[in-house]
């Protein structure tokens, strides 16, 4: 008799790119397809994914699969190393075997970005993705709101996928402000969002990162949270961005005002967790924040 082998939470697909769409200035998406897509989990909200690149003057990609794919891909010579990248899904269609992914296109320094601007319907790239048919937690997904108090989400370009897909799945009740921070003004897309949940997009033109999201997001803080109690303000030890893993996400507060949810430039969220906890008195379990990237660092895979 054949053993079966347990469902593992996430597994590799191979897929192509089925289209290309040109969504703004900075934001490309990319629609994929493949002959088992219709076993990608729709997990909704922040659903994590890696996609593994070709290499330089390679068609398509072998990535190492089962529970210890990372090991294996660490052991590889660096020339045999296709380079692996974090996403969030943006939509998955499981009856048509498709997954979108929205790309951030800036410069054209990293792996990733050369890739986003060069890709063509018919390429070939693998997927690290959830697996349906396993009946757990696939793991990956960081938005975890309380049932009560209002939302307050924000980010820059590279959050703007992820939080799309948190609105699309919010309650219709939900109440909150997002805020998210483009290069570009033409860089606003229509968004889905419940009617007590009011969205601005800041552009921050030739400004640096943060310099239109700081502001908003205490102003926002200010409208959205009681006058801080000098004695309940709390310390919040520093984070080193460029040592450590800027990455904490809590179990939710019980009856906390607000849920934050904030996600970009690690230098920048690190200023916008300390405003919240450390100088608005926001209870640091309702703060989930997330240094997707550093300036002048490449994105770990």
């Amino acid at each position: 008799m054949t053993e079966t082998l347990p469902i593992a939470p996430w597994r590799v697909f191979a897929v192509e790119v089925r289209a290309v769409r040109q969504l703004s200035p900075s934001f490309v998406r990319v629609t994929f397809t493949g002959p088992d897509l219709d076993r990608f989990a729709d997990n909704g909200y922040d659903q994590r994914i890696k996609l593994a690149l070709p290499l330089p003057g390679r068609h398509g990609v072998r990535l190492p699969d089962g529970p210890d794919w990372y090991a294996q891909w660490r052991a590889l010579p660096e020339p045999e190393r296709n380079p692996i990248r974090t996403y969030t899904v943006r939509a998955v269609r499981p009856h048509a075997a498709e997954v979108d992914v929205d790309l951030v296109v800036h410069g054209d320094s990293g792996p990733a970005t050369r890739w986003a601007r060069r890709v063509r319907p018919g390429d070939e790239i693998a997927i690290l993705g959830p697996d349906a048919g396993y009946d757990g937690d696939h793991g990956g997904v960081e938005f975890r709101p309380p049932s009560t108090g209002q939302l307050l989400l924000a980010g820059d370009e590279t959050a703007v996928p992820a939080i799309a897909a948190i609105l699309e799945r919010l309650p219709l009740d939900a109440r909150g402000r997002v805020l998210l921070e483009v290069p570009d003004a033409a860089d606003a897309l229509p968004l889905t969002a419940p009617p007590g949940v009011a969205v601005t997009w800041l552009s921050r033109g030739v400004g640096a990162h943060g310099s239109e999201l700081v502001p908003a997001v205490a102003a926002a803080a200010g409208e959205l949270l009681a006058a801080p109690d000098p004695l309940a303000v709390a310390s919040v030890a520093d984070i080193d961005v460029d040592t450590e893993i800027l990455w904490e996400v809590p179990d939710p507060a019980p009856a906390a005002p607000l849920y934050a949810w904030l996600a970009g430039e690690a230098g920048v969220i690190r200023s916008l967790r300390r405003h919240l906890v450390g100088e608005r008195g926001l209870d640091r379990r309702a703060v989930a924040f997330m240094g997707y990237w550093r300036i002048g660092r490449a994105d770990p895979a």
